[in-house]
């Protein structure tokens, strides 16, 4: 299925990458003919042309900087708005003071706006936020005192740009949305294909040599049985398999990817640190495992769901083992706000009262290490209920936030 996947990459950030370069060089230009048209008012002109030389220098030659979120680095956009500050600073060294008491620009004029935008259009409002504000100190600095037009611009520069900071947060929470519903569609409509197939051939033989099992009797049944159980796998499989989770290119500027169908091998991670706890749990499904499990995601760290998993896989081999291969078992996955529940419940005849403590007590400590020490090291907690006749439930949680050391060693 990997080598049939479709790749789509969307994104609505890049314009404005592409507006922010045009607006540098124009503003730039703006700058530069504000003060041809003034320069006999300096009071020292060659410190302004010196200014503008270096600011159309940089300006043009940073323009790369500014074609995508992944050129336009932290170090770059500090470098860059320190150009936009010393410009505002040596404003009233090189201008008349009359002028810059009565409103003149300063030397950067609007040009500043761009170092404050690709603030906002990299890191959203809040960078915006703190870029404008290091641009409303200095123009304080440059004026001496508030006055009405200086808070004026500075005003409406901190709310552009924040504005345009959380427009930009928002824009690529619904890309990644988007890629994700066609990301669904797209496997759904794959899933009915191979759903239609399957079951014209390999679920309709499987339940055939079932029936035929029952009917012949002895070593016959027992292969019925067996193909019972993987013609209930593969139906569950079919009609619940799972898309792995969109990713996000490197250059965050470049939008998501859209894995059309299923891309990568078994077993990796999806981008983002997280795994679904389903596709973990989806094995353990069968004639006589019924699995519950919410119609979304249930993303887990990749430590915690394998560990989570496991717990769940050491409860089923319990049910097995003390309630008998007969015994019939069900798995309740709960996604909570802070935390995942699964709940594995059997119909066996549940456990005597004091029987976990004495079987610590000689040494097996499947309960007490296989699921009660997994959940412990993850911060969370497992529960045993049991009734004598009337089965056994153990329901595991575990938090959202976990920070074991396990899994941070397997993230890093």
């Amino acid at each position: 299925m990997a080598g049939r996947e479709r790749v789509m990459r969307m994104s609505v950030e890049q314009p404005l990458w592409r507006a922010l370069t045009g607006y540098r060089v124009l503003t730039m230009l703006y700058a530069v003919g504000l003060f041809a048209t003034a320069h006999e008012e300096f009071t020292r002109p060659w410190i302004a042309v010196a200014y503008f030389a270096v600011l159309a220098a940089w300006t043009l030659a940073t323009l790369p900087r500014v074609a995508n979120a992944a050129r336009c680095t932290k170090g770059f956009l500090a470098a860059d708005l320190t150009v936009a500050l010393t410009g505002i600073l040596l404003t009233p060294v090189a201008d008349a003071h009359e002028r810059v008491q009565s409103g003149g620009p300063t030397l950067p004029s609007i040009w500043t706006a761009g170092a404050v935008l690709a603030f906002a259009i990299k890191g959203g409002w809040r960078w915006a936020a703190l870029a404008s504000g290091l641009v409303a100190v200095a123009n304080l600095i440059e004026r001496g005192s508030p006055a009405r037009d200086t808070v004026h611009n500075v005003i409406l520069v901190c709310i552009a740009s924040i504005a345009i900071g959380y427009v930009v947060e928002v824009a690529r929470a619904s890309e990644r949305t988007l890629a994700r519903a066609l990301e669904i569609e797209a496997a759904t409509r794959e899933r009915e294909r191979l759903a239609r197939d399957i079951h014209d051939s390999v679920l309709q033989v499987l339940a055939m040599v079932q029936r035929r099992g029952a009917v012949i009797g002895g070593e016959a049944a027992e292969l019925g049985r067996m193909a019972g159980e993987q013609e209930v796998a593969l139906r569950t499989l079919v009609s619940g398999g799972l898309v792995p989770v969109s990713r996000v290119s490197e250059d965050a500027a470049e939008g998501a990817l859209v894995r059309a169908v299923a891309d990568g091998p078994d077993g990796e991670e999806p981008a983002g640190g997280s795994v679904d706890l389903r596709a973990l749990l989806a094995p353990y499904a069968g004639a006589r495992v019924s699995l519950a499990e919410p119609g979304a995601p249930v993303p887990l760290a990749p430590a915690a769901a394998r560990e989570l998993a496991a717990a769940v896989g050491a409860a089923l081999d319990n049910v097995r083992k003390h309630a008998g291969e007969q015994a019939r078992a069900w798995i309740l996955v709960e996604d909570e706000p802070d935390e995942v529940i699964v709940t594995v419940r059997d119909d066996g005849p549940g456990i005597p009262e004091g029987r976990l403590a004495q079987a610590e007590g000689e040494g097996r400590l499947g309960v007490a290490l296989s699921i009660r020490g997994r959940l412990r090291d993850l911060g969370g907690s497992a529960e045993l209920i049991s009734v004598p006749g009337q089965g056994t439930e153990v329901e595991l949680k575990v938090p959202k936030d976990v920070t074991d050391a396990r899994g941070k060693a397997e993230r890093r």
